[in-house]
């Protein structure tokens, strides 16, 4: 669509402003900058260690790793991994492969092998920078099983060991210059940082960024809260993502601001003491982080009086949460913003003079030097304000593609350079956006376009629901069906669909109401904490007519059932058991299935003989199915006291495998 098109009167564009001028030059060259004019500033703290650096000392431990990268043979454009919780030295690379030209990929410390042998082969990497172990992960032990199968990689360097001197001792011999002369082969459209995203479906794909992607987005975030050198920042968010590596770090050294390590990761009690001992200015964190403080029990006590602004990103932020940061927290000056990794990530965010209905029903406005629009998905047009569509983007922020994958980077940026980003999104007659949902998650029931955001942000207002997800399912009369998965707050009871639905009614339309409710202790997610709607979507069996179903997980551990649809009374099966369908709670409020048997011949020995069978199924693979039903139809006659997967048999709180469900579902056919 013609750039005259999208800016009609009434129509969901805009265009940001164009000051502040971009900084046209390198990360290593600002970074330099900064160092010339702040030298003697403070410039790091890493409060786990205690340790300290003026922007001078950092600059010497910066050109030091990037000396001994050279030395060890990284050119220009190389890729080098790093794999590591927050930690001083995690920055230290960061700006070591900035001043020599190498693309810093990033992994997440959640990764397990295969995801680590995938961002290894995928990226082409030559060098990982890895710490030895992080909670339950030992990275050495995986980067030796994995070894065989990442070819290119040919060194990995440890923290904290005898392979960081090494590396550092092997740069100690070439010339000051060396380093400076790299950089001046070096451009701001070069490519500098690879972020792997957490799709929720299918391999992750490599954001590519350049220098001015991300020097920029770190630079008008932190001028939007109106950052200086006299600002001292937490960043409790992980380095490996843009949140934390871009807007946290970026923002600080593009300003001469103090960056502060509370700890490896995110501890509500640890940041509460770093507020108040590291007199920090500026607080950065997701929604769930701010609320964590808020609960902790030192939250009363802590010295606040320093803050003053933060960021919050990643999810929408509840108006009571928001209001506990502006009135006590400090943080009048806290902001909204939004983004996905392909785009640096920010392209829109709100100003501290921002009313709280601003900062917590929309995503702000348009970012400087960035275009915003929104377009409906079928057309590609630009629809009017007010209307929901596919927020899209375009400006100095967009990637530079997916590494190596030329297919999916054309199915993301359009031939006019639009960033599609698959957010549902309404632009207001203000110019402020509110995210309304995933293109992916939209369920269309009965004809009418349902945005599951909107019935969450609603199911939020419950006073017992901790937290909700809601999805489309099959349904042989409306297409789609409402599913809500909900997660209690602690203490409270379970809710059943009628109770959910009665509180919707009469403030949701009707075919906004869900059908089915699940009542689950936590959602599936992706190792970067993305929740797997995917997952929560997949039916494995219903039966409307019959009343009874469930959905399950990929890989058939836990299910969880509608309890409110289970058949009433007793049912008879083939094989002529006699049993009845309830649900029982668990210790931690959780809900789920229990099968009663009726009728049962010797009883003891049928509940060992169902305990192997258990066991059997557990060895066997998903394929072996058929051998398996036979054994667990068995195992329901058997069992008098109902079952629970992994539990005494006579436990009545039964949280069943995939396959006994499978097994049930054709005992009832």
């Amino acid at each position: 669509m013609s750039g005259e098109s999208d800016q009609a009167a009434g129509a969901s564009y805009a265009k940001g402003e164009e000051s502040p001028p971009l900084l046209e030059e390198t990360i290593g060259a600002n970074f330099e900058r900064t160092v010339a004019e702040h030298g003697d500033r403070e410039a790091l703290v890493e409060v786990a260690t205690g340790r300290r650096w003026t922007y001078a000392e950092l600059d010497r431990d910066v050109d030091a790793v990037a000396r001994g990268l050279v030395a060890a043979g990284l050119e220009t454009g190389d890729r080098i991994g790093i794999w590591a919780p927050n930690c001083a030295e995690w920055t230290l690379v960061q700006y070591a492969t900035a001043k020599i030209g190498a693309i810093l990929v990033n992994v997440n410390p959640s990764y397990r092998t295969r995801e680590l042998a995938y961002a290894v082969n995928q990226s082409g990497l030559r060098m990982m920078v890895s710490a030895v172990s992080h909670k339950t992960s030992d990275y050495r032990a995986m980067l030796e099983e994995t070894a065989e199968q990442t070819p290119t990689l040919e060194r990995v360097v440890h923290l904290g060991t005898d392979d960081w001197d090494a590396l550092l001792a092997g740069g100690a011999d070439l010339s000051e210059d060396a380093v400076a002369e790299r950089m001046a082969t070096l451009r701001p459209d070069d490519p500098i940082n690879i972020q792997y995203t957490s799709g929720t479906t299918g391999y992750p794909k490599g954001a590519t960024l350049s220098h001015r992607n991300i020097l920029n987005n770190g630079y008008l975030t932190t001028e939007t809260i109106e950052l200086t050198a006299e600002d001292r920042l937490a960043i409790p968010v992980p380095f490996y993502h843009c949140f934390g590596m871009v807007m946290a770090n970026l923002g600080c050294t593009t300003h001469g601001a103090t960056m502060v390590i509370p700890g490896p990761g995110f501890d509500a009690g640890e940041s509460l003491a770093c507020i108040a001992a590291e007199r920090v200015t500026v607080q950065y964190g997701v929604p769930t982080m701010f609320i964590a403080m808020q609960n902790h029990p030192d939250f009363a006590t802590t010295d606040f009086s320093t803050l003053r602004a933060g960021i919050m990103a990643g999810s929408i932020c509840p108006i009571e949460v928001m209001k506990r940061c502006v009135n006590d927290m400090n943080m009048a000056g806290v902001s909204i913003a939004y983004g996905m990794t392909e785009t640096s990530p920010v392209s829109c965010q709100t100003r501290a003079d921002d009313d709280l209905e601003r900062r917590t029903a929309t995503i702000g406005r348009v970012h400087p030097h960035v275009e915003i629009k929104v377009v409906d998905p079928a057309t590609g047009e630009t629809v009017p304000r007010g209307t929901p569509g596919e927020f899209c983007t375009r400006g100095y922020s967009v990637m530079l593609g997916y590494w190596d994958d030329e297919a999916k980077t054309a199915e993301a940026i359009d031939a006019d350079g639009w960033m599609h980003t698959g957010d549902l999104a309404e632009m207001r007659e203000d110019g402020y956006c509110t995210i309304v949902g995933r293109i992916k998650d939209m369920v269309i029931r009965g004809g009418e376009n349902v945005y599951p955001r909107e019935i969450e942000e609603f199911l939020y207002t419950h006073p017992d629901i901790a937290d909700v997800q809601v999805v489309g399912v099959p349904d042989e009369r409306y297409g789609e069906e409402l599913c809500a998965w909900v997660v209690m707050k602690d203490g409270r009871e379970p809710l059943d669909v009628d109770a959910v639905r009665a509180f919707c009614e009469g403030r949701l339309a009707h075919y906004k109401l869900p059908r089915y409710v699940m009542v689950v202790e936590e959602f599936p997610m992706t190792v970067t904490g993305k929740i797997r709607k995917v997952e929560m979507r997949q039916v494995k069996w219903y039966d409307a007519e019959k009343g009874f179903g469930f959905l399950s997980r990929e890989d058939g551990d836990d299910v969880y059932v509608n309890a409110s649809a289970l058949p009433e009374g007793t049912t008879t099966l083939k094989n002529g058991a006699r049993v009845e369908f309830g649900v029982a709670q668990g210790r931690r409020g959780d809900q789920a299935l229990q099968v009663t048997v009726l009728e049962t011949e010797s009883v003891r020995e049928n509940q060992r003989s169902a305990q192997r069978a258990q066991r059997s199924a557990q060895r066997k693979k998903p394929e072996e199915m058929a051998g398996i039903v036979e054994d667990l139809i068995k195992l329901l006659e058997g069992v008098s006291e109902g079952y629970r997967h992994g539990r005494r048999p006579d436990n009545r709180t039964a949280k069943p495998t995939a396959k006994l469900l499978r097994a049930l579902a054709d005992e009832l056919d």
